[in-house]
């Protein structure tokens, strides 16, 4: 029975008991009864009429849902911007005009959204994700992809079930201005001779005007290249400004300009070599200026003839190709001696901190800055966590040579709680603060001076006071001896001072054989003035058996990975498999036709990696892809949380990337 008729039979049924209801009650009392028929017709009017009205506000509800459907459908359908719905099949159930008209009238349902649109990656689409929008470029046009996902699951069916709108927003005029305002901003660029007080020196005085009017011809050339105007601002510098939008023609010729200026050879006896650092990406033009004079500063801190971008905090680098020659001046070390002597004599405490799982060179160069500080009676600290394999025979010689120093070589937990008040850190053998003894002492100390050999990579100490950075130098060592020579006449040294000294050169030079010019052997005479002994020296590189096994192990497992190119490794997690692999590692470039050499050493989760080389391979630029750095022929990193496959896996594909950039 139908609805209408159910309630008509009610109120039938209704009205009959209230009229025997009535007719009873007029036996009692007329005037009750009729009254009561009254109110029950009254009753039964007002009902009808509320059930009348429902019955319109249905109908009128119901027509107007048609209308918005109709209107929805039709809006949808018409919108201004590209529509298309699809399944969890990843099929096009329903699309709109504007997407038609996207894809000229193509017939579109029930084809894979990927055979219309190959560019589109929905993989990453999750109804639990935050709506990121998916960038998609098709025929020359940029989209913003945003997206809507429906759950259309039955409660009865296991299976889930979805469909997913995708709006498709055009982005391609506010990119083509975003790309036209980023190549409209000025690239700003310092450009040096590097090594101009030396190629002034050896070039005979005819040939001098030539060679630095070739330099000047082709900076000249290279501003025509990319838009822009050169300044000549002193003997051997230059500024250079140009548009962004050229910067891809230095980039992509991977500064050749480097190259062009090196082969000029109009009588000039040593190849010429430039410094370039180049500023982009600042909101104003002093912050591009000032990235610039910071690219600048590393790239003469990475040793010269190479180009440093700046681009905000990031750093690329290019270049760098020949064995960096010996350009220090004495000048310099004279000055730097005389500023770390006014801040020793300022300072009431002095730290002395080196690189973590140190070596003779750190070892010795803080050695050489700890009597700099007591000969001026001040208090002083080296700070030394761990005694490893590499400095243990310099460490036992010490406590029996000088046992009074041993007071003052701490651990951090021995002086984390002391006053830092008018104090200063003095690192030696690093600039990454990430790689010093004790990274939390550089935010403690009120100064900090740093004392490196390396070449100046990506990460450095904030803000120090005193930076010696100088890549041309054989050790951190030498540069220490250089400076303990001009900071006091006629230096009070003991002989296990001027040991470890020499010991720093010695391991850092494989006994005077690599990296080593003329300052080097005038330091090494220096400290044989002050009693170094060169055969106890010897003494302390010896070890005992067990190292000459692990080294056998490592050899036997070499492999040429490219021609001339060697990994090996050390799998078992060994106490001074890094010393051993470092060692191993400089042995194998005396194997005829190797030219580099890289050795893996497993360490708990970490992985260090050795990289040696002859001057043909970088091994510095290799060694910086898998985040390390070092030299152009000595250089390491240290993986964290990797296994000694997936480090050597990364080191595989770091060297194949130096090979195919052509930095041989």
């Amino acid at each position: 029975m139908k609805k209408g008729s159910l309630l008509t039979d009610y109120r039938f049924y209704i009205v009959m008991l209230a009229f025997v209801i009535s007719i009873l009650s007029m036996k009692y009392s007329y005037n009750e009864g009729l009254l009561g028929i009254v109110i029950i017709i009254l009753v039964l009017y007002l009902y009808e009429i509320k059930i009348n009205r429902n019955r319109e506000l249905s109908k009128y509800i119901e027509k107007r849902n048609k209308e918005i459907d109709i209107a929805t459908h039709y809006a949808i359908g018409n919108m201004p911007t590209p529509l298309i719905m699809i399944d969890n099949n990843d099929e096009i159930v329903w699309y709109n005009y504007k997407s038609s008209e996207m894809f000229k009238n193509k017939e579109m349902i029930n084809e894979s959204i990927y055979e219309i649109i190959p560019e589109i990656d929905l993989k990453d689409i999750n109804i639990s994700k935050e709506n990121i929008p998916i960038q998609v470029t098709h025929k020359s046009r940029t989209y913003d992809v945003l997206y809507n996902m429906a759950n259309i699951s039955e409660s009865s069916d296991n299976k889930i079930k979805y469909m997913i709108m995708l709006y498709f927003i055009d982005r391609t005029e506010y990119i083509d201005l975003q790309c036209k305002y980023v190549g409209e901003r000025v690239d700003i660029g310092f450009i040096y001779i590097d090594n101009y007080e030396e190629l002034m020196s050896d070039t005979d005085e005819i040939y001098k005007s030539s060679v630095l009017a070739e330099i000047d011809k082709r900076l000249n050339k290279l501003a025509k290249r990319v838009n822009g105007f050169i300044k000549k601002t002193d003997r051997n510098k230059y500024l250079i400004v140009f548009e962004n939008r050229y910067f891809n023609i230095l980039e992509n010729d991977k500064f050749e300009i480097l190259d062009e200026i090196r082969h000029i050879d109009l009588g000039n006896k040593i190849p010429v070599t430039l410094s370039i650092g180049i500023g982009i990406g600042g909101k104003v033009l002093s912050d591009t200026y000032e990235y610039a004079r910071g690219a600048m500063d590393i790239a003469l801190g990475r040793g010269g003839d190479q180009a440093v971008v700046k681009d905000v905090d990031e750093l690329s680098f290019y270049g760098g190709k020949i064995k960096t020659l010996e350009k220090r001046t004495k000048v310099k070390a004279r000055v730097i001696s005389y500023a770390l002597k006014q801040l020793i004599n300022q300072s009431e405490v002095v730290l002395i901190m080196g690189h973590r799982i140190g070596d003779m060179d750190s070892f010795g160069a803080s050695i050489g800055i700890y009597r700099a500080v007591k000969n001026k009676k001040k208090r002083c600290y080296i700070v030394l966590n761990d005694v490893n394999l590499s400095i243990k025979n310099i460490y036992e010689e010490f406590k029996k040579e000088q046992p009074d120093y041993l007071e003052d070589i701490v651990t951090y937990d021995q002086i984390k709680n002391m006053s830092y008040k008018s104090s200063i850190c003095i690192v030696v053998d690093t600039h990454m603060p990430e790689h010093t003894e004790v990274p939390a002492i550089l935010n403690k100390v009120d100064k900090v001076a740093v004392i490196d050999h390396h070449r100046r990579g990506a990460s450095f100490i904030e803000d120090p006071i005193l930076t010696y950075v100088e890549p041309y130098a054989s050790s951190t060592s030498e540069l220490v001896t250089e400076l303990l020579y001009y900071i006091e006449e006629n230096i009070y040294m003991t002989k296990f001072d001027a040991d470890a000294l020499l010991a720093g050169i010695a391991v850092d030079t494989k006994n005077f054989a690599v990296n080593t010019g003329v300052r080097t052997f005038e330091a090494a005479s220096f400290l044989r003035k002050k009693g170094a002994d060169t055969l106890k020296v010897r003494q302390l590189f010896k070890n005992d058996i067990d190292t000459f096994i692990l080294k056998g192990e490592i050899i036997k497992n070499i492999n040429i990975f490219k021609e001339g190119i060697a990994i090996s490794k050390l799998e078992k997690d060994t106490d001074g498999g890094i010393l051993v692999a470092a060692q191993v590692a400089d042995e194998l470039l005396n194997i005829q036709g190797i030219v580099a050499s890289f050795v893996l050493a497993k360490n708990g989760d970490k992985v260090h990696i050795s990289g040696r080389s002859t001057d043909d391979i970088n091994v510095q630029f290799i060694m910086e892809k898998v985040g390390g750095g070092g030299h152009m022929t000595v250089a390491g990193a240290k993986i964290e949380n990797a296994t000694i496959q997936q480090a050597e896996e990364k080191l595989k594909k770091a060297i194949i990337e130096y090979l195919e950039e052509g930095e041989k």
